[in-house]
Formats: structure tokens, sequence, C-alpha cells
């Protein structure tokens, strides 16, 4: 049961974007533009990177749905996300994906730079400086989403296929209008 009372039964974020609709107009808008906008990173990537954070953080909901995000935006789909999130130095992805996210990682663990082996590793594996900003913000932003949706004790979808309908919509119209159809 959430800690505050919400006007409506949506679970995790998604309930508590469509109370506050004040708050919810600019954080749909900060997703959009981590994981929607132009990227050296594809959109799966970046939902991947989401995903993988979120499972750090043990955050349920979001690692669910950005894992599913990721699966219907990725070759392997969501075998390939379970194979990231339970261990990325063996899941099947290329080197730029894995340094990627052990930069992500760093950035999860605490609020201090990236070590520069990480971000030396990374840049080995061709990551241009528009991935590691992109990484380390999607990184640290969903440091902040997870907190918001755990700290208030949100609760989980009754039915899995939340995550595949809700994967179907973000792909499709992107996280402003799945704001707007959740409000």
């Amino acid at each position: 049961m959430p800690h505050i009372a919400l006007d409506n039964d949506l679970p995790g974020i998604s309930g508590l974007m469509a109370h506050h609709p004040g708050t919810a107009a600019p954080l749909g808008d900060l997703a959009n533009a981590l994981l929607r906008a132009p990227s050296s990173l594809e959109p799966g990537q970046r939902e991947l990177i989401a995903a993988y954070v979120s499972h750090l953080n043990s955050t349920e909901f979001c690692a669910a749905s950005h894992g599913a995000f990721a699966a219907a935006q990725l070759p392997g789909g969501q075998q390939l996300v379970e194979a990231v999130l339970a261990d990325p130095a063996t899941a099947p992805i290329d080197g730029r994906t894995r340094a990627l996210l052990a930069v992500a990682a760093e950035v999860q663990s605490a609020a201090r730079p990236v070590s520069a082996g990480a971000i030396a590793s990374a840049r080995a594996e061709g990551a241009d400086d528009t991935a590691l900003h992109d990484t380390v913000l999607i990184a640290a932003a969903f440091c902040m989403f997870n907190r918001y949706v755990s700290g208030l004790a949100t609760e989980l979808p009754k039915d899995d296929e939340y995550y595949e309908h809700s994967a179907r919509q973000i792909v499709a119209n992107g996280y402003r209008a799945a704001m707007a159809q959740a409000g």
C-alpha cells in the first residue's frame, strides 16, 4: 500500500504522475529527453541502462518497466534484458554497451566522479562524449525516479501484461503521451 493516498489505482510512477500532474509533466519531459531524443545511443540501449540502474537500486517496477521497453526495441528482446540484469559481464552485448553499463553502475553506487578507468574503457569501446553524458545523466536520473517510486511504496501491477502494454505505448508515442494518458 502506498505511503500516500492516490486518486487512482495505477502502479508505480504511473500512479504518482497521474496523481500529481504538475510534477508529471516535467518528469515526463525529462524521461523523453533522456530516453527518446536524438543521441549516439539507440533508445533501446538507453532503456537498458535505465533498467539496469533500476535493478541495482532494487526498484522492481522501474526495472521491469524499462526492461520491457528495452526488450521491445533491442534484438534479443527479453532474454537479452534478463541476461544483462543477471550479469552484464557475461551478457551477449557489445563492448561499448558493457562499458557504459559499468559507468552507470558507478554513478548508481555513489555521488562521486566516475573512475578514469571506467571512462577510458568506455572510450576504448567507442563511446563518444554524448554516450558518456547520456549514460551518466540516465543513471543519475533513474536513481531519483527509483527513489520516488520506492520511497512512496508504490504498488506493482497486478498483471505482468501491464509492462508489455506500457512498452507498446512508450515505443509508439514516447513518455509525454504516456503520461497524458495516465492522467
